[in-house]
């Protein structure tokens, strides 16, 4: 099977497609690691409203996913970045979300994303402000079945001018839990917004101040989830976690290797990327917990290209990689996202991905990507 795919110059050059799909295999969550595919949802095409306008959902095709996450084994973190968690997706909509996906799939490993979106960061004016933020939504969650996700805050990293007023946020929302939560240490290379978070821009006294936090609080704490696209910094960390507490990796660009391990331990996974490569990733975990390193690293290598490629800086517009695989992949009939995100990438970007996608074999339909992807060769004039 072939297509003619243009260069960044629009020169046309024949690809011959590999067609052959990714095994797959439900992953057995009895595993000694943890899972979660941080979940994109599903626009729908036909609302009038604006691109910046209220977020209209597709539900019937976003729960479908969410079926799809679970029947592979996987478990998902809702209501988070790939979500357009604060790009497109409001509190009220990430609300309804993690309360559908609570019926939809009540029995499924589900952790989900509570934060201080609603409040603008420009009105927060005290720790006050961003305290009863922060318990509006913790609230909400537990009140609707939920497992907690606590994810970092604009406002807090606006309004916070010392490591104290880090520690003291996190020990009134952590105390506002009822069960241990997932903490999340997201990079400014995902939102520049939380430039400085942890009260500095120096690595070793951020990391001081998060291990004080799940120190202080480790009853509360199942795990922290960081998002720095540095390996070395995750494992640094890791091995410095209080006993029980778990590393997730965040690590979109070292995942296999972060999953893996070595010697003095390993990262559980909470990755956007593990969204279009799920297939591939519970194969992947299913052949770790067998004992198979080398399967399960001849799974997962292979992807890191792509997921670096639909990672690239600007790295806040990920998304756009994550949607376009599943709109290629028929989890969705069209090629719109949230607040316009489909535009967010070049052409070359969507080209590239097309290949890398088919050369790790996570094109699940071969007939069906080539036809969608000669509709968005077309829209562009080629």
């Amino acid at each position: 099977m072939k297509i003619d795919l243009p260069d960044d110059r629009g020169k046309l050059s024949a690809y011959s497609l590999i067609g052959k799909p990714v095994e797959t295999a439900k992953f057995d969550r009895s595993f000694n690691r943890v899972v979660f595919s941080a979940a994109h949802v599903v626009a729908d095409p036909f609302t009038a409203s604006d691109p910046t306008g209220r977020a209209v959902i597709d539900w019937d095709k976003t729960m479908a996913f969410r079926r799809h996450l679970v029947g592979l084994g996987l478990g998902i973190a809702e209501a988070m970045d790939t979500a357009q968690r604060g790009m497109g997706l409001d509190w009220q909509g990430a609300l309804e979300l993690i309360r559908r996906t609570k019926q939809e799939v009540p029995d499924a490993l589900v952790f989900n994303g509570a934060g201080t979106d609603h409040l603008i960061p420009n009105d927060a004016q005290s720790l006050d402000d961003i305290r009863r933020a922060y318990f509006e939504q913790i609230d909400a969650i537990q009140k609707a079945g939920g497992r907690i996700i606590l994810m970092a805050s604009r406002a807090l990293a606006k309004v916070a001018r010392s490591r104290e007023d880090y520690l003291t946020i996190y020990r009134d929302a952590l105390a506002r839990c009822d069960q241990p939560v997932i903490l999340h240490w997201l990079g400014d290379m995902f939102d520049p917004a939380l430039a400085g978070y942890w009260g500095s821009d120096d690595f070793d006294k951020t990391l001081e101040t998060c291990l004080t936090v799940i120190e202080e609080n480790q009853a509360k704490v199942d795990g922290i989830k960081i998002s720095l696209l540095d390996k070395d910094k995750e494992i640094v960390m890791r091995r410095r976690l209080p006993q029980g507490v778990k590393m997730y990796t965040g690590d979109d660009f070292n995942y296999p290797e972060l999953i893996a391990g070595d010697a003095q331990g390993f990262s559980h996974a909470l990755l956007g990327i593990f969204d279009p490569l799920a297939p591939a990733a519970a194969f992947a975990m299913s052949r770790l917990a067998a004992g198979d390193r080398q399967g399960f690293h001849a799974v997962l290598d292979p992807t890191v290209p792509l997921a670096r490629l639909i990672f690239r800086a600007p790295t806040q517009h990920y998304k756009t990689g994550v949607v376009f695989l599943a709109w290629l992949n028929g989890f969705q009939d069209h090629f719109i996202m949230l607040n316009g995100a489909q535009a967010m990438r070049p052409l070359p970007y969507f080209t590239a991905v097309f290949r890398l996608a088919d050369g790790c074999g996570l094109l699940r339909d071969p007939d069906l990507a080539v036809r969608r992807m000669k509709s968005l060769l077309t829209l562009y004039g080629v």
